[in-house]
């Protein structure tokens, strides 16, 4: 899968999808055991590198135990990535000239 080269927008709305997604397990809990390990799987492929690998787990701890299914770890991953990750912002500079 080609997920890490998506755009912004693109991660962001994929994001929002993959959360949303979550919420099927209120209502099948046993989504759960096919959702937690393709979410983990996803979330490595959104992301490039360790931050990508270590969210994997993260996500694929929280979908894996019941009624944690609330927290939006896809958008909260997004929303570090893009606007508190110093390293993304070091590299958008470094290419500005």
């Amino acid at each position: 899968m080609a997920l890490k080269h998506n755009s912004k927008t693109s991660k962001l709305f994929l994001g929002l999808c993959f959360d949303a997604l979550g919420f099927v397990s209120f209502v099948f809990p046993v989504f759960d055991v096919i959702w937690a390990p393709l979410s983990g799987y996803l979330m490595s492929q959104l992301y490039d590198g360790k931050k990508g690998k270590i969210a994997g787990i993260i996500v694929f701890i929280e979908e894996a135990l019941p009624l944690s299914d609330v927290i939006p770890t896809f958008t909260i991953m997004w929303i570090y990535t893009y606007y508190f990750d110093e390293t993304l912002k070091i590299q958008d500079e470094a290419s500005d000239y």
